[in-house]
């Protein structure tokens, strides 16, 4: 069952029922967007196959103008987010605003949700009122080329070496806020707007998903690990360590370490350092000493045959040429995002 937009533009609360028991939760999915069209249809064709299709789909758009986007049998809507870099934090707090449902997906623009991601969530969120996580696999650049099919998808699809996989079933409490991940999560929306929402202050890429998990540690709100739930993250060029962000990561390290008294994205200013990017030495500002050149961009660079690239073995290479003990300093890894 579907409906259209109210007068107020938003959707309808659609309730889904089963054989037994009271309603299904309904569920909104938000996507943030900027560029990558093609990503965002197969995430809106993931969306169609749903055993419980999403009460509606909002697409927080980071650019001028909308998304040309095909008719599914549920609602979508796009909202603008201004920002001259990427505004993160805004776009989910906008998201969330706008959302009707009682829970909430969030999936990045490239994650293709698998069939039963969101009845998985809203299963799990009528368990545990808190964060959740769900599974992603890693796809390389064939398998989204053409027409795709999940068994194509599992196929060739792998785990990200640097992250934990999910619990063997159920649900799993992490008791660490730096393990929070943000490219496929669901909470609870009343759990959501109780927090305040992300900090806003944060812009560009880095570090305004653990300043958020550090949030919710403090607020006593849960942060776990799922099995289900899985999204298939689909290749795009990117470097990890993120010498592209460069920038935007020093100056949310350092609004982090504002905030609450230390820096975060560890992992990612050791990286920096010993590319020889930054001097981050403790107690003072961290200094940009050059930027990412030809060859920085080529060391970090994702290739079209790897579903995901790391930090870790950046750092080892580099370690490996200045003969640099393979410890890293620093009080916290970074999150991996892919």
């Amino acid at each position: 069952m579907t409906g259209s937009a109210g007068a107020d533009g938003r959707s309808p609360k659609i309730l889904f029922h089963t054989d037994e028991g009271p309603p299904m939760p309904t569920v909104s999915v938000v996507t943030l967007a900027k560029g990558r069209p093609a990503h965002l249809r197969n995430v809106l064709l993931g969306l169609e196959r749903q055993t419980q299709p999403p009460a509606e789909f909002i697409v927080a758009v980071m650019q001028d103008a909308p998304y040309d986007l095909p008719e599914v049998g549920f609602p979508v809507r796009q909202i603008l987010v201004p920002g001259r870099e990427l505004p993160l934090a805004a776009a989910r707090n906008r998201g969330v605003a706008a959302a009707t449902g009682d829970d909430v997906v969030f999936l990045d623009v490239d994650c293709i949700p698998a069939p039963g991601l969101v009845a998985d969530y809203a299963r799990a969120l009528s368990e545990l009122d808190g964060l959740l996580m769900g599974e992603v696999l890693h796809l390389p650049e064939r398998a989204t080329l053409g027409p795709w099919d999940y068994p194509g998808l599992d196929a060739a699809a792998e785990r990200h070496s640097d992250r934990r996989g999910p619990p063997a079933a159920g649900i799993e409490i992490c008791h660490d806020y730096r393990c929070f991940w943000s490219l496929n999560f669901a909470i609870r929306r009343a759990t959501f707007l109780a927090t305040g929402g992300f900090d806003e202050r944060y812009t560009g890429y880095g570090g305004e998903d653990t300043d958020f998990g550090k949030l919710l540690d403090r607020q006593g709100i849960p942060i776990a690990w799922m099995k289900g739930a899985r999204a298939y993250h689909q290749y795009h060029p990117h470097h990890m360590p993120p010498v592209h962000h460069l920038e935007s990561v020093v100056r949310n390290a350092e609004l982090f370490e504002a905030k609450w008294g230390y820096r975060t994205m560890g992992h990612w200013l050791y990286a920096f350092k010993v590319m020889g990017l930054i001097d981050d030495t403790p107690g003072r500002p961290i200094a940009i000493l050059r930027r990412p050149g030809p060859e920085d961009l080529s060391l970090t660079g994702q290739q079209s045959h790897q579903p995901y690239t790391n930090s870790a073995s950046v750092i080892r290479h580099m370690e490996a040429l200045q003969a640099v003990p393979a410890t890293v300093p620093g009080s916290e890894p970074a999150p991996v995002v892919a």
